[in-house]
């Protein structure tokens, strides 16, 4: 099959052989987006050798369970093993044998067919496209912030950040009813906000030591800094980005004001499905562009490119 391949930092288009894993799924890869982590990735963030790639929609071909074969899925990215002290006290996703599509272990969805086991897939609703469905793993790590964090309709929440990930944060707090201001800096960005009635701040305009919640997703020491003279004291702070090499902190004011800081990843599949099926988000709005998997590179140098939103391939 047609693949994507990573290593050593450098992306190429190869044949690599069909998946086989016993007792998984295999399934056909219909739609895959690009993420900030997968360019990470490629910048080596972390030490990956394969097919990156996790968001996707597809379809199964092969199955231990013959009921799923022809079905829609998309799936949850984390393989566990369902015995370690992590996943019998309900922390799965934090597996100590654990491998992650496209980014531990284990090969990603850029390529034409990828594997799971069947209980990380979930049936897509027929009435949510595939262009809708390839957001469902990042409209699922933008609700994990709701599992983790009770937002209130009084709260004062400051989302810093609007990128492929921050539209659909922001998007999902918006149904909470709360007091939600996005600082944005790209134009299309400010547009896609404004058009759902998100409202905006500037970062000038942002108070120091006023806000209850504060989600930085930029991964960047700037909008870090930014967020922390925002949160009041005893505020929650969330990040959610991926972070790559250090970054100084004076972690004193941390101490000081009792700043709780929230680290936030992956999320529902389930609640996710709901939401795209009811169209109570719409993350279509987000795609910037479309590229056949043979035309992979040009479409991360795209992906690449200052305020670009989801950038997808077909396979």
């Amino acid at each position: 099959m047609q693949s994507l391949w990573l290593e050593n930092q450098s992306l190429s288009l190869r044949d690599t052989p069909r998946p086989n894993k016993p007792g998984e799924a295999l399934i056909r890869v219909r739609l895959a987006g690009i993420c900030g982590t997968d360019l990470e990735l490629a910048r080596g963030y972390y030490p990956f050798t394969g097919v990156p790639g996790h968001e996707f929609v597809g379809e199964v071909i092969e199955s231990p369970d013959k009921s799923w074969i022809g079905k829609r899925v998309v799936g949850e990215i984390n393989v566990v093993c369902g015995e370690c002290e992590q996943c019998r006290n309900g922390r799965p996703t934090h597996c100590e044998k654990r491998t992650v599509l496209g980014i531990v272990n284990r090969n990603g969805v850029h390529a034409e067919f990828t594997t799971l086991p069947l209980e990380n897939l979930h049936l897509v609703p027929d009435s949510v496209p595939d262009e809708a469905a390839v957001f469902t793993e990042p409209l699922a790590a933008a609700l994990e912030i709701q599992e983790q964090v009770h937002i209130r309709p009084t709260d004062r929440v400051l989302l810093i950040g609007a990128g492929r990930l921050g539209q659909l944060v922001a998007q999902s707090l918006a149904l909470t009813g709360c007091d939600l201001r996005v600082a944005a800096r790209h134009p299309l960005q400010q547009k896609l906000l404004t058009d759902r009635g998100i409202r905006l701040i500037t970062e000038d305009e942002v108070q120091p030591r006023r806000w209850d919640v504060v989600v930085e997703a930029t991964g960047s020491p700037s909008g870090f800094d930014l967020a922390r003279r925002a949160l009041r004291p005893r505020g929650t702070l969330v990040l959610k980005s991926t972070y790559r090499g250090g970054m100084t902190v004076n972690w004193s004011p941390f101490v000081v004001d009792e700043i709780t800081i929230v680290g936030s990843r992956c999320g529902p599949f389930a609640p996710a499905l709901q939401m795209l099926e009811k169209k109570e988000v719409d993350p279509a709005a987000l795609i910037a562009k479309r590229f056949p998997l043979s035309a992979a590179l040009e479409a991360y140098e795209t992906a690449k490119q200052p305020g670009t939103l989801k950038v997808l391939l077909e396979m």
